[in-house]
């Protein structure tokens, strides 16, 4: 059997995870999400949210604290055993430490979640009606604005074609009700005010010494001379509304789940890639 050492050598650094032991007893444990498989652990679920979510994302997507370990190749290829050995011994000299207070148990949970998180939930779990799902993303939930699936709806926001082939359900669902949220870089909010007065609100996609690329919720770009504009202001928040969780019953929210799940399902592996939800 492969040492861990052997194992980091083989596969480089992918997990710099956990918080800080003192910040574990201090997390408070997301509520559990309808639709969860029964094959999940709840307490792989409160112990990964609460231990590892704040570096890796609530779906394992990664942050600007931790690399992405839902979607990773090398994460998905290593064995249970490894996983477990690495967030019970962690990385020396690096951000990865030992979480030696958790039980074999307990990392066991963890990894059972992680795995979940990387996939491995079986869509026929789901029990949400994946045909109302594609009903509410280009209808009520208005998602289309913004994303697109297999081509059809919104460019301002990810392609969400292929989202949910490496992420659970209780994981997408999350990232759907999840607020606040911080945009990732490239898509946060800016409004400029040019000096006739114009006023637009969109995505700053390139920015020089001289001139500004904003890209409005339309899918417009807006090519403007720096010497043209008034003011530029970043804005706090995402453009994805804050308020899934009021907007839409539980029962949409699993169908909205299910669509994203079954239609990412249906893409071959090969060609999957590891876009954010954001």
């Amino acid at each position: 059997m492969l040492t861990i050492r052997k194992v980091l050598d083989t596969f480089g650094l992918f997990l710099i995870l956990l918080v800080p032991q003192n910040s574990f007893a201090q997390a408070k444990p997301a509520a559990s999400s309808q639709g969860e498989s029964n094959s999940v652990s709840p307490s792989g679920r409160t112990t990964f949210n609460a231990s590892c979510a704040a570096c890796h994302g609530l779906d394992g997507r990664g942050s600007d604290k931790a690399v992405n370990i839902g979607a990773s190749t090398r994460a998905q290829g290593l064995s249970d055993a490894q996983l477990a050995g690495i967030i019970s011994n962690g990385v020396p000299g690096t951000g990865m430490p030992a979480f030696r207070t958790l039980t074999p148990v307990q990392v066991d949970a963890i990894v059972s979640y992680l795995r979940s998180l990387q996939g491995k939930d079986a869509v026929g779990t789901l029990s949400g009606d994946a045909n109302r799902g594609r009903e509410i993303f280009f209808g009520k939930g208005d998602c289309s604005g913004c994303h697109s699936i297999a081509g059809q709806g919104g460019f301002i926001g990810p392609d969400l074609t292929e989202y949910g082939a490496t992420s659970s359900a209780p994981g997408i669902r999350d990232e759907i009700v999840r607020s606040p949220r911080t945009p990732r870089p490239g898509y946060r909010i800016a409004q400029v005010v040019t000096i006739k007065g114009d006023r637009l609100e969109g995505l700053i996609r390139n920015e020089d010494n001289f001139s500004i690329q904003l890209q409005t919720k339309d899918g417009s770009f807006h090519l403007l001379r720096k010497i043209d504009v008034q003011s530029c202001e970043n804005r706090d928040g995402s453009l994805m509304p804050p308020n899934y969780g009021e907007r839409l019953s539980p029962s949409e929210l699993d169908d909205l789940v299910s669509y994203l799940m079954k239609t990412a399902n249906k893409v071959a592996p090969s060609t999957k890639k590891q876009d954010d939800f954001e």
